[in-house]
């Protein structure tokens, strides 16, 4: 695992980083002020995206119950997990069974700065840490199999990374080859912020990957649902994160810029 305090010199705090205004979004701490200033802008021209940050957390802390309560899974493969906030996967899926085995990945310097806050884990579980990028998929499954038996199920999370695979192909691909790897019984989750939605969020979405910063980009349903061929979608499908096995009693859903899906591999 890469040391911290090295790490930490990679760090560039004078240009703004998608993952870091992520965390600012998502009421963190761990950001600079170049990064409040660049979430600042977006949300100038379109404040949803907070609620879009939020709902995609609740949407995978939804997930991860289900996975964990209904499906028996207790194996998770985390990609681009992004900076440590509340209800990371491990704490989620290790509440519900201490047992459950958590690999992250992420190639963010800050984010592999803050890998021993990740790297907590439960006495009967296991908590790792992976320094790699989503498109080395075959990287990422070599390094995993350290902590994980591939050759029972697993859940494979790949929350709002694919976008910032430019060639939808090539993400198709990495999902492909990724899920080839797990047997039956395993779990692709996936969310996206979605095209055809909402035109203010794809002018802001535009003029942020203008403007020099690491682009991420919106794919429409259609898109976004192709992910899951060749598996079984768990109801509803594919929908906007908000109504997606909403926790009862919530207030109705709102239809937001952001589709997801839970489907099992056959």
């Amino acid at each position: 695992m890469t040391d911290p305090a090295t790490t930490h010199q990679k760090i560039d705090t004078s240009v703004p980083h998608s993952a870091r205004i992520w965390n600012y979004w998502l009421g963190g701490k761990d950001n600079y002020p170049v990064d409040e200033e660049a979430g600042d802008a977006y949300t100038a021209v379109f404040p949803g995206i907070v609620t879009i940050a939020r709902s995609s957390r609740a949407f995978l802390r939804r997930n991860i119950t289900y996975l964990v309560s209904e499906a028996g899974i207790r194996q998770f493969l985390d990609i681009g997990t992004g900076l440590p906030t509340a209800d990371n996967t491990h704490e989620v899926a290790q509440r519900l069974a201490p047992e459950t085995r958590i690999v992250y990945v992420d190639n963010d310097p800050m984010v592999l700065a803050h890998a021993r806050a990740l790297l907590y884990s439960s006495r009967e579980g296991a908590t790792a840490y992976i320094d790699a990028d989503v498109t080395d998929p075959d990287r990422i499954l070599a390094a995993a199999t350290d902590t994980l038996d591939l050759s029972r199920p697993t859940a494979l999370i790949l929350s709002n990374i694919l976008g910032h695979v430019a060639d939808h192909g090539q993400a198709r691909a990495i999902v492909t080859r990724l899920m080839d790897a797990l047997p039956s019984g395993s779990y692709l989750s996936v969310n996206d912020g979605s095209r055809g939605i909402d035109p203010v969020f794809e002018e802001a979405q535009d003029a942020y990957n203008n403007s020099g910063a690491v682009p991420y980009n919106l794919r429409t349903v259609e898109e976004i649902t192709a992910y899951f061929d060749g598996l079984e979608l768990v109801e509803p499908g594919v929908v906007p994160v908000t109504q997606w096995r909403p926790e009862p009693g919530s207030p109705a859903p709102q239809i937001i810029a952001e589709h997801g899906g839970l489907a099992r591999k056959p």
